[in-house]
C-alpha cells in the first residue's frame, strides 16, 4: 500500500470509477451487510453525483458520492485503508463545495453513527422502514461546518 494516495473527483453525469465503486461496496456488502443498493439504483446515483475518491495507484482505497446539496448517497473504505482519515477527507471534501452535509445511516450500523457523530453530525430523526430490508435510519446532519473545520484540524494538524 502506497503511503501517499492520489484524490479524484468524477462530475456529475460522468461514470469514471463506477465499476470500481461497484466492486468496492459489494465487497464491503459482503463483509458486513452493508450497502445492500441493487446495481440500477446504485449506477444511476453515482451518475447523478459528484464523486470524491482515493486511489493507490489503480486501487479505489474510497470513495463518496453526494448531491450538490451535500447529501451524501454512499460513502465506502476499503477495509484495508481505513483508519487513516480518508472517511474525514471525503467528508471535508463534500462540505467544500456544498452549504450543508446529511445523509442517512442504519440505526444498527454503529461503526457509521460513531464515525459521522463524531465529526459532528447530530441524529435529525429516525425513520421507520427507511430501507427496502425493513431496517430503520437516522437522519444525519453536520451541525456545525465549523466543528467539521476544527476536527480535521484535530487530526490532520491542518
Amino acid at each position: 500500500m502506497s503511503v501517499t494516495l492520489e484524490r479524484r473527483v468524477v462530475p456529475p453525469g460522468e461514470d469514471d470509477y463506477l465499476q470500481a465503486a461497484w466492486e468496492l461496496k459489494e465487497a464491503i456488502r459482503e463483509e458486513e451487510g452493508l450497502l445492500k443498493q441493487r446495481w440500477g439504483f446504485f449506477a444511476d446515483a453515482y451518475r447523478k453525483a459528484t464523486v470524491h475518491a482515493f486511489f493507490d495507484g489503480e486501487t479505489l482505497a474510497g470513495f463518496a458520492a453526494a448531491r450538490g446539496d451535500g447529501y451524501i448517497l454512499f460513502l465506502g473504505i476499503d477495509p484495508d485503508y481505513r483508519g487513516r482519515g480518508l472517511g474525514e477527507r471525503l467528508i471535508a471534501a463534500i462540505a467544500e463545495d456544498a452549504t450543508g452535509v446529511s445523509c442517512h445511516a442504519r440505526v444498527s450500523n454503529r461503526n457509521a453513527l460513531e464515525f459521522y457523530e463524531h465529526l459532528g453530525f447530530e441524529r435529525v430523526r429516525r425513520i421507520q422502514d427507511y430501507y427496502e430490508d425493513g431496517v430503520d435510519a437516522y437522519y444525519l446532519r453536520l451541525g456545525d461546518s465549523d466543528r467539521l473545520l476544527e476536527r480535521l484540524t484535530e487530526l490532520f494538524g491542518r
